[in-house]
């Protein structure tokens, strides 16, 4: 097959590369890094002309709502209307478990983007999955202040972006399904405790604050909905603790 991989360069989109090659797929990854500009439309349809599957991880850092919405509705629609043009096989988006009822700041942003891919005529599979274990990475770096990082109450079933990576490549394998089945961790956990496990792997002596978020976005991340739920659910292997002492820990 060949596949095309928006995102490619990103957290996820590196593994997504490395496993789509390793299963021996041809790969073509869109980014400005190689000439194609999805939120611009720049060399989108030219790109994909000959692809089997397109796997969009496409992914923006951002809390607002507005920007949220903005970024993957402009993506998404500019990617959509290429694979139209050029007759896209199968169109797979990563998204996230438990998030119908978190309307709101980053996830208001993948809501929209599975909306319209469900409305387009172009055949899917919406592919979600838990947080990663390398939120913990991202969130400890954004929010630490000296000698304390300051976490959002977050209850999960973390997954490693390496796991996910191969899970998006099968789906990509298979026929479009509209609605994968949620690809969820091995263990529930805390944000706050990954962070607190991290720093303990890699001796800093930092103070983590778990706190509730206000509003139905800390709501939400606290209410244990991103572990996932009723839909049909495949368990990766890899735990957090497991992660750490892998090369993707970034240490």
């Amino acid at each position: 097959m060949k596949i095309a991989i928006a995102g490619g360069t990103g957290t996820v989109g590196r593994h997504v590369v490395h496993a789509a090659l390793e299963r021996g797929h041809d790969v073509v990854v869109l980014s400005k890094q190689h000439g194609v500009d999805v939120l611009g439309n720049v060399g989108i349809a030219g790109s994909i002309e000959d692809a089997d599957a397109v796997i969009d991880v496409l992914n923006t850092t951002t809390l607002s709502t507005k920007a949220a919405r903005a970024f993957f509705s402009t993506a998404t629609s500019n990617l959509l209307a290429a694979e139209t043009r050029v007759g896209t096989a199968h169109h797979v988006v990563l998204s996230i478990v438990g998030i119908d009822g978190i309307d709101t700041s980053y996830y208001a942003g993948k809501l929209a983007q599975e909306r319209l891919v469900r409305a387009s005529n172009v055949p899917h599979t919406v592919a979600r999955t838990a947080q990663f274990h390398e939120f913990s990475e991202q969130v400890a770096a954004q929010t630490s202040i000296g000698p304390v990082t300051v976490v959002p109450r977050t209850l999960s079933r973390p997954v490693a972006a390496r796991d996910v990576a191969e899970h998006l490549v099968r789906v990509a394998e298979s026929a479009p399904a509209g609605r994968g089945p949620d690809l969820v961790g091995p263990e529930e956990d805390t944000l706050a405790e990954m962070i607190r496990r991290m720093y303990e792997h890699d001796n800093v002596r930092r103070r983590v604050l778990d706190v509730r978020l206000p509003g139905a976005y800390g709501r939400g991340l606290a209410s244990g909905a991103l572990r996932g739920g009723a839909e049909p659910q495949r368990v990766t292997g890899t735990t957090f603790d497991q992660w750490l002492r892998s090369a993707d820990h970034r240490s």
